[in-house]
């Protein structure tokens, strides 16, 4: 037998971190999959989507770090139910940049104040400046797992 050292789960970053992320998903998910019949996947389609429309499916997979067929799942789902429109690019016709309709925009813009006060209460357990201190963080350790392609843009 070696002398490697062991793993504990409970002290191991990465796994606390999927934990935590998992967790977090989860409450906030709970609104939308109860309100408005939405998936996980489809729910993060529409907040990329509501930030900043004219995405495919490969750039919303980028930003999202889902796989590209998940996120072509989801978004297919999205439009048979009329919440997203794909337009093909006239100018390079193998594009299908991505929009909410109304209906999307409508759901999008009831569930952010929901996200918001779920983040609130999330940080409302840290001081200001830890606060602030834990998205410093995050931006570190995001540009080591992902230094070529940041995962979101510091404001």
């Amino acid at each position: 037998m070696t002398d490697s050292p062991a793993l504990k789960l409970d002290g191991f970053l990465p796994y606390r971190l999927s934990v935590l992320s998992n967790a977090v998903s989860s409450k906030i998910a709970a609104i939308y999959e109860r309100e408005f019949e939405l998936s996980v996947w489809q729910w993060r389609i529409i907040a990329v989507l509501g930030e900043r429309g004219g995405l495919t499916s490969t750039e919303v997979a980028q930003r999202t770090l889902m796989d590209k067929p998940t996120v072509s799942r989801a978004a297919a789902s999205l439009i048979e139910r009329g919440i997203l429109e794909r337009h093909i690019d006239s100018d390079d016709r193998r594009r299908a940049p991505m929009q909410l309709t109304e209906e999307g925009q409508a759901i999008y813009a009831a569930v952010i104040p929901r996200a918001l006060e779920n983040e609130r209460e999330l940080l409302d357990a840290l001081s200001p400046e830890e606060a602030e201190t834990l998205h410093a963080l995050l931006s570190r350790l995001s540009a080591v797992v992902s230094p070529d392609n940041p995962l979101w843009g510091d404001d």
